[in-house]
């Protein structure tokens, strides 16, 4: 039994209602799928809302409730589903067994200030449900390429033996054809070549405008930032359009070194960004001891500057990569066929020759970008230690 006690819980008609709410926003998706929204709507707010008033006026234990609600869960998501519909049926059931306790004890009010009114509670949570339903509905087209790149035929939506998981109708082959195509490995290759090399102009150019930009005596230093971060505001269509007509005058229309220099452009705004936010707690007097102390410039920068600064260096500099790796509207225009990179096959993939391939490849990518943003967020908690900001 739970050890909070009976002051502490609230009234029927507030959890029951609740929950109801919840209940009719998960029938919503049973119901579509069984073909009538609105009966879905009102058999979960109706089930939901019985099982609420039954499970606290009963004073079942909520393990036993939960386990209960999860194992009906799971008979009437098999029933309806098969064994995908099984696995949501028991997260359902875990959830909403969770969620009529929590309610019914009165535990959502345990981390907040005991003085907020009921209105300030409902903002509290009403935003929190706000920002997850935002996540959720842009992470879901990205959650949903990556099993489709498992699909053992050549569909780009779910088969039925994907939705039994039965194990005939998933592959790697999808990944193999990726790894043994001539024309995905050239453009890796490509990638692979552009993409660190416009990273090192980014990181080298960014990172001396963002000192000199910090120092107070360098005149007109708002307006040269607004130049140098242009590349982020203006459409990229326009950039793009720019970048062709004046490389091809100067004769670096369709090199390898324009699209470097096309994509050093885009990923320096990045690095002054991160390298400006850096530099905010760097002490100049650091600076000033080490030049009385006989060392120069370069010498300064490189024992005394650089260290305090790097994660917000490098951090610029994995945001340039990303920003290189998946560009592809810059490069249809400066680049030619012989610096076709990764994202510019997935789109000619898509416009001429429809292959789930790209799922596979969208997929690498995606853990790709979702491993150097982890080292991002590793990076700028040490930056924080660096200068005090958070405990050790």
């Amino acid at each position: 039994m739970s050890t909070y006690s009976t002051e502490t819980r609230t009234e029927p008609k507030f959890y029951v209602s609740v929950t109801a709410v919840f209940g009719a926003f998960a029938g919503v998706f049973v119901g579509t799928s069984m073909g009538s929204t609105l009966l879905g709507i009102l058999l979960g707010a109706a089930i939901m809302a019985g099982l609420a008033w039954g499970l606290t006026t009963r004073n079942i234990p909520e393990k036993a409730a939960r386990w209960g609600l999860a194992g009906l869960g799971a008979l009437a998501g098999f029933a309806l589903g098969g064994l995908s519909g099984m696995l949501l049926g028991i997260g359902f059931g875990w959830f909403f067994g969770f969620l009529i306790f929590w309610l019914f004890e009165g535990r959502y009010r345990a981390p907040l200030a005991p003085y907020l009114t009921s209105g300030q509670v409902l903002w509290h949570y009403t935003f929190r449900v706000i920002v997850w339903s935002i996540l959720i509905f842009l992470i879901t087209p990205i959650l949903v390429v990556m099993p489709l790149s498992f699909n053992a035929q050549d569909f780009f939506t779910f088969t039925p033996e994907m939705l039994r998981f039965d194990p005939e109708g998933y592959s790697f082959k999808h990944y193999q054809d990726f790894f043994t195509s001539s024309d995905w490995q050239g453009a890796l290759r490509n990638s692979v070549m552009i993409a660190p090399a416009a990273t090192l102009l980014s990181v080298s150019f960014g990172t001396l405008a963002a000192i000199g930009l910090s120092q107070p005596h360098v005149p007109f230093r708002r307006a040269i930032m607004a130049i140098l971060i242009s590349p982020m505001i203006v459409p990229l269509i326009i950039s793009a359009a720019g970048m062709y007509f004046f490389y091809s005058r100067i004769g670096l229309q369709g090199t390898y070194f324009g699209v470097v220099l096309a994509h050093a452009a885009l990923g320096i705004p990045f690095v002054i960004i991160t390298v400006t936010a850096t530099l905010v707690g760097f002490d100049q007097s650091l600076v000033r001891a080490a030049a009385n102390m006989g060392a120069g410039p370069v010498k300064t920068f490189f024992r005394v500057q650089m260290p305090l600064i790097l994660p917000g260096v490098i951090s610029g500099g994995l945001f340039a990569f990303i920003t290189s790796f998946d560009e592809v509207v810059v490069v249809l225009f400066v680049g030619s066929a012989g610096q076709k990179t990764l994202p510019w096959q997935m789109f000619t993939g898509l416009r001429e020759q429809i292959s789930p391939t790209i799922l596979a490849v969208a997929t690498i990518l995606v853990a790709i970008s979702i491993a150097l943003l982890t080292v991002v967020e590793l990076l700028r908690r040490r930056s924080e230690r660096l200068r005090g900001m958070s405990p050790g």
